[in-house]
């Protein structure tokens, strides 16, 4: 299915960075060892176990809750990923793109500090 909004790749990664600056600088200040990427759609290895075929974002890594001793400093990155492609499928203007975003962005964040699906239902961001 082709994307409902025509947004560029630079546009969207705009709409990624601002909804990152909507986060409280108290906790991307204790964001850890974590990139925030954009892809445009989401591999078959992301999409392993997930329910819904529209992937708006990932976290892939270690929360902040479940790092110990061994996990060291030399790990490599956690990563959020939001995909292109999805979120332009489910809008219908560039407003909706822009919502969306911010709130994959901040439910993507969230399970970076340990806070899970169901938690996140709960507080309207899922």
């Amino acid at each position: 299915m082709d994307p409902v909004v025509d947004m560029s790749r630079e546009a969207f990664e705009e709409a990624v960075s601002d909804a990152l600056d909507l986060i409280p600088v108290e906790l991307t200040d204790r964001m850890d060892n974590v990139v925030v990427l954009v892809e445009d759609e989401p591999t078959a290895e992301q999409m392993q176990g997930e329910e819904d075929e529209d992937l708006l974002g990932i976290y892939e890594g270690t929360p902040l809750t479940e790092r110990d001793s061994w996990w060291a400093a030399g790990s490599l990155p956690d990563r959020i990923t939001i995909f292109r492609g999805p979120t332009l499928r489910l809008c219908e203007t560039t407003e909706e793109v822009v919502d969306e975003v911010a709130i994959t962005v901040v439910h993507e964040v969230a399970h970076h500090f340990g806070i899970d699906d169901r938690r996140l239902h709960e507080l309207g961001w899922a």
